[in-house]
C-alpha cells in the first residue's frame, strides 16, 4: 500500500517568514517590519476567510494595501515568493522519504503559478500538488485535505507542517497524524501534535516510525 506524507510548504519547507518580512523591510524600513509582520500574520486569514476564491497572489497583494503600502508596491509578496529561500535540510530529508517510499504532496495556501516555481527551488519531485486557488478553499478548512481524499480514496497517512493554525489544528480535528516542525520554539498552545521536530533533519526516520513500510 503506498504511503502518502502531504506538507504544508511555506514556513515548513520554505522561508516565509523571512521572505515576506524582507519585502516589508524594503517597503515600510526595518524598524518597522518586525511589527507589519505581526500585523501580516493576524490580516493574511482574515481576507482568506472574507473571500475563498480569492487567489493568493491577490490575498498578499490585500493584505500589504491594508498594512498601508503603496499601490505601485501591492504586488510586492507576490512577485518576490518564488525566490523565497528553501530551508537548506529540506531537499535531502525529502529526497530520503522518496528513497524510502513516501509518495510526497504539496496542501499550500497559494497559486499554481507560485507553488510551482518553490517546488522547482526545492528540486525534489512531488507525486501531488493542490493549491487554494483551485480548489476555492484556504486552509484551516479542510478543503485541502477532502480534496486529497477525492483524488486518492482516503487521507493522507501523515501530514508535516509547522502552522498550529492553518494545519495542526485541522489535522487533529481530522484525525491524521501531524508532525509539527516547530522552527520558532513555539508553544503548541494544548494541541497535541503527533510528533514534533525542530525542522525536517529527523523526518524521514520519524515517517517510518509513524507508519512502517
Amino acid at each position: 500500500m503506498e504511503r502518502w506524507a502531504t506538507f504544508d510548504c511555506y514556513g515548513t519547507l520554505v522561508d516565509w517568514n523571512g521572505g515576506i518580512r524582507a519585502e516589508l523591510a524594503r517597503i515600510f524600513g526595518d524598524s518597522k517590519a518586525d511589527a507589519k509582520l505581526a500585523e501580516y500574520h493576524a490580516l493574511e486569514p482574515v481576507i482568506e476567510h472574507e473571500d475563498p476564491a480569492l487567489a493568493y497572489r491577490e490575498v498578499m497583494a490585500r493584505v500589504l494595501e491594508r498594512l498601508g503600502a503603496p499601490m505601485e508596491g501591492r504586488d510586492a509578496l507576490g512577485d518576490s515568493l518564488p525566490g523565497w529561500r528553501v530551508f537548506p535540510e529540506v531537499p535531502a530529508s525529502l529526497e530520503q522519504a522518496r528513497e524510502q517510499g513516501w509518495k510526497l504532496c504539496i496542501l499550500s495556501n497559494t497559486d499554481r503559478e507560485l507553488i510551482d516555481a518553490s517546488m522547482a527551488s526545492i528540486a525534489v519531485p512531488f507525486d501531488d500538488s493542490i493549491v487554494a486557488s483551485e480548489i476555492g478553499s484556504y486552509k484551516p478548512a479542510e478543503g485541502h485535505w477532502r480534496a486529497f481524499e477525492e483524488r486518492r480514496g482516503r487521507l493522507p497517512d501523515v501530514h508535516v507542517a509547522a502552522s498550529l493554525f492553518h494545519d495542526v489544528a485541522p489535522t487533529t480535528e481530522l484525525g491524521i497524524p501531524c508532525v509539527w516542525i516547530n522552527r520558532l520554539d513555539e508553544s503548541a498552545d494544548g494541541l497535541a501534535p503527533t510528533r514534533e521536530l525542530p525542522d525536517l533533519s529527523a523526518l524521514p526516520e520519524t515517517l517510518d516510525e509513524l507508519v512502517p513500510a
